[in-house]
């Protein structure tokens, strides 16, 4: 399967199960781990888990077999690795916590320019 179409499975099956705010950070160049990052939020603890098993169903339909999960147990934040397409399905009050789309979106080359100019 190749990255976007996972890329887009993953975003359809979010938005077909009410994930809110779904958003794709493009980390191509910032790390060797994966080319994606797919952040969602969910109502509760109990939504994240079920988006992240409704992922993860429709993945393997496909044949996918995802690498790791962790989280899923009456956790606020489930991280799915697909290899490629990261998935971090967090509460409102993780998602505001942990900031992920501010700590990804930082251009390292500026970072170290400013820290050493």
């Amino acid at each position: 399967m190749q990255t976007k179409e996972l890329l887009e499975m993953v975003q359809e099956v979010l938005d077909d199960h009410k994930g809110q705010n779904i958003t794709v950070l493009d980390v191509i160049g910032k790390t060797s781990i994966t080319d994606y990052m797919v952040v969602v939020t969910s109502t509760s603890e109990r939504h994240a888990k079920a988006l992240s098993e409704y992922v993860l169903e429709k993945v393997k339909e496909n044949g996918f077999l995802p690498l790791g999960v962790e989280g899923q147990k009456g956790s606020d934040w489930v991280l799915l690795d697909l290899g490629d397409v990261i998935l971090h399905v967090m509460t409102a009050q993780a998602r505001e916590f942990y900031q992920l789309e501010k700590l990804w979106s930082v251009d390292r080359a500026n970072e170290s320019e400013e820290l050493l100019g």
